[in-house]
């Protein structure tokens, strides 16, 4: 079903026009056309913040998602209040793997140990201009356990720790209270696929 891949494209130029907490660069490029030849030659800047592990810490004993609520200035534009609701997250320090940022951001954001983690998925967060790739696990977790609140001083952070029932939380997602991509398509895909852990931890299903 792929027509194209890495050969197709050319790239004529490459330099750094930002460096800060992210990266700028600007490509000159071109790239093969469905319809037969090559693109004009452009220029696209993509934006630099390295990868990002999530979390859902999800409690089968209490049926219950621990959830984070912090403020998040790229908010302020459009959301209703910029203290978004969301799942354990943090970005891939050099060296680390996946499976060590989760959890390490357990701990870090929620007090949480993983009793099992399981990859779930990974998307491109904003293909369009950013090389960000974010990495989703699911942690079976006790959720009496979570902290009540978490973060680290050193990075600004300021977050509450709250265990929900997972029907609460499902209630406010389809009600449009969660609006970052992060926590939505992690949600969702808990929806689909928790009975089939549930059966493998030994519980029942739930609706």
């Amino acid at each position: 079903m792929d027509q194209f891949n890495y050969e197709d494209v050319e790239i004529r130029e490459t330099h750094e026009v930002y460096r800060g907490f992210f990266r700028v660069n600007v490509a000159t490029l071109r790239h093969r056309l469905f319809a037969g030849g090559w693109s004009d030659w452009m220029k696209r800047e993509i934006m630099d913040r390295g990868h990002a592990v999530v979390v859902i810490p999800y409690d089968p004993v209490s049926d219950q998602i621990v959830m984070l609520e912090q403020f998040r200035v790229g908010a302020m534009a459009t959301s209703t209040t910029p203290w978004l609701h969301e799942l354990v997250a943090g970005m891939v320090d050099e060296g680390e793997t996946h499976e060590q940022v989760a959890r390490r951001e357990l701990q870090e954001e929620a007090g949480l140990a993983a009793n099992s983690l399981h990859y779930a998925l990974s998307y491109l967060s904003s293909p369009g201009g950013m090389t960000e790739r974010i990495y989703i696990y699911l942690a079976q977790v006790d959720a009496d356990s979570a902290s009540k609140f978490g973060g680290l001083a050193s990075e600004h952070e300021d977050i509450k720790v709250t265990p929900l029932a997972r029907t609460q939380v499902m209630s406010m997602l389809e009600a449009g209270r969660m609006d970052n991509a992060a926590t939505v398509i992690g949600l969702q895909w808990l929806a689909i696929h928790l009975n089939r852990f549930r059966h493998q931890w030994g519980f029942s299903d739930v609706e």
